[in-house]
């Protein structure tokens, strides 16, 4: 799987390339078939933004953004953003459709 690190008015240390790529890669073994994912790093004053963009197969599109004062927080809520998706998307329609029908989603 490809990894692709953008970072926009910050510097991004290795550490924090290397922590988010093991996320991603934690991530993206749950899905099947990822093919590519898209990690970026944001500066805009105190706030730190983080936003994964995770390819699967069949053009499905995961995306989850974190915010906070630091690139590790940010980190940790986007990629808490994409397990909760990545969640959703392993259940059976059937299950989530029941799920919806109960009033649970």
């Amino acid at each position: 799987m490809e990894i692709v690190f953008r970072s926009h008015h910050t510097q991004v240390s290795d550490h924090m390339r290397r922590r988010a790529e093991r996320a991603v890669e934690k991530v993206a073994r749950r899905l099947t078939r990822a093919v590519s994912a898209v990690v970026r790093f944001e500066a805009d004053g105190r706030e730190r933004r983080v936003e994964i963009v995770l390819h699967a197969a069949h053009n499905r599109r995961l995306v989850a953004n974190g915010t906070g004062r630091f690139f590790g927080t940010a980190l940790a809520a986007a990629v808490a953003r994409v397990e909760a998706q990545t969640n959703h998307a392993k259940r059976p329609a059937k299950e989530r459709a029941r799920r919806a029908a109960r009033g649970k989603a």
